[in-house]
């Protein structure tokens, strides 16, 4: 029995009878058909959209693959340009095929079906719900939203073993990680009825989603799901050749810090769009993620200071992006002060585990991938639970199983409760299903390249370019 329904959305942004002129005259219509639902659509929803769409895409290029690719030494700028550039493409295309089908259909509370695949069925007279009742998106809106989380999701993962890992069994992976991991996931966080429908049957929803988890934007899905993979990938795939006895410093933290502004900018989109509305509540999750991400950079500086006696730029970056991880799921449901918090919070945790943890237990986790999104992403999923607490200024939650939506009854401690089991599960099925494609396509085709061509670098050894010549 579904515990409670919790949407993406918050009590700020529901607009609950506000869709049209139709809807305030004669009241909410329920279960509304595919020619009522076209005229439930607002056109400034659909134009922030897409324009959130577009940002989430600079996310990965070219924000990720700079921000990355700076942090790599010269000879292995190429590659990571190339690996991001590439499983973009190959998730968008995995995304449009089968992926959306079985995130965002019903079928079970683990994973949707196939009805959708190939977009069948998928038109421009379908339609997507959003979290207000009777307001809905172009379904081909919808479509291109969630696909842009699909693309940078296992893009982050490379960063975790970047420089030591061939391209084509990299390429595999992603196609297979998506589909036995960020596809469910997707479905087990994000999917439920709609606000219109849940009513009639409230066992039409994900696993997560049915105990009532709150992840507005993809604490679990993506940077948790991202992060431990990450681990386990390079773990399995070993050191860096060198590691701990030759320096490898950036090769420019000039581009880190484009990267870094870029992701900043992008991810505007990424959380404030995940409402699915432009409304008060797109910009709560807005001013959040500007506010988080500032406290969060700031605090990582400060950190430095004591640490080391002085702040890198390096540093400062990090924190940035561990802020943004960490607001990601709660960025609809905290208020601007709760937001602060969380961004404080953060960096002192994802520095002790960027250094060390990583230092005391010697896995050569390149770029920080598990210490800033695993950890930052587990940060920001159990707070949203603290900071989404009316009694702190939070949004609380929605209740769907009732028509029209409204808000229900806060329990903080059986929110972190909650929090947490969604945190386990992303863990044992990220962490468990990632382990055996990385060993089984080590074990069969090879992840790692030759020492000769590791030491050459992988934009030679794997691409036959140069990332500069001259």
């Amino acid at each position: 029995m579904i515990r409670k329904m919790i949407s993406g959305m918050t009590a700020a942004g529901l607009s609950l009878g506000m869709a049209s002129a139709a809807f305030a005259q004669a009241g909410p219509i329920k279960a509304p058909t595919a020619e009522q639902m076209a005229t439930m659509v607002n056109k400034g929803d659909v134009a922030w959209m897409l324009v959130s769409a577009a940002l989430v895409l600079m996310m990965s290029i070219p924000a990720l693959a700079l921000f990355y690719g700076g942090l790599v030494r010269t000879k292995n700028m190429l590659s990571v340009l190339m690996q991001v550039l590439m499983i973009v493409s190959v998730a968008a295309l995995c995304w449009v095929c089968w992926g959306y089908s079985m995130a965002f259909t019903g079928g079970s509370p683990y994973v949707g079906g196939f009805s959708k695949m190939f977009l069948a069925g998928v038109s421009t007279s379908t339609y997507a719900a959003t979290f207000s009742n009777n307001v809905y998106l172009p379904e081909y809106v919808y479509v291109i939203f969630q696909m842009t989380f699909a693309c940078i999701t296992p893009a982050l993962i490379v960063g975790a073993f970047a420089e030591r890992v061939k391209f084509t069994p990299l390429m595999i992976f992603t196609v297979l990680w998506l589909t036995l991991v960020y596809f469910p996931m997707a479905h087990m966080v994000w999917y439920f009825a709609g606000p219109d429908f849940l009513s009639d049957n409230t066992s039409d929803a994900g696993l997560i989603y049915g105990w009532g988890g709150l992840d507005f934007a993809g604490g679990t899905v993506v940077h948790i799901n991202a992060g431990i993979a990450g681990l386990v990938g390079c773990l399995v795939i070993g050191k860096r050749l060198g590691f701990g006895k030759e320096a490898t410093p950036p090769h420019s933290l000039t581009m880190t810090m484009i990267g870094a502004s870029l992701l900043w900018v992008g991810w505007f989109g990424f959380n404030a769009g995940s409402g699915l509305e432009s409304n008060a509540a797109t910009a709560l999750a807005f001013i959040n993620t500007f506010v988080a991400t500032a406290a969060a950079a700031v605090s990582w500086s400060i950190v430095e200071q004591i640490k080391h006696g002085k702040p890198s730029m390096l540093g400062a970056a990090s924190g940035a992006v561990a802020g943004l991880v960490a607001i990601t799921p709660a960025a609809g449901y905290a208020a601007p002060m709760g937001a602060i918090v969380l961004g404080l919070v953060v960096s002192p945790i994802c520095f002790f585990f960027v250094t060390t943890v990583k230092n005391a237990l010697k896995y050569d986790d390149t770029l920080d991938v598990f210490g800033v999104h695993c950890i930052g992403g587990i940060v920001g999923a159990i707070g949203t639970a603290i900071v989404a607490d009316p009694r702190l200024g939070g949004q609380g939650w929605i209740d769907y199983t009732v028509f029209p939506a409204k808000a229900g009854t806060y329990d903080l401690v059986g929110q972190i409760i909650t929090q947490v089991k969604a945190v386990v599960l992303t863990l044992v099925l990220s962490g468990g299903v990632s382990a055996i494609l990385f060993i089984a396509l080590d074990k069969t085709i090879g992840l790692r390249p030759t020492e000769e061509a590791e030491r050459e670098g992988l934009d030679i050894s794997e691409h036959g370019e140069r990332a500069y010549n001259g």
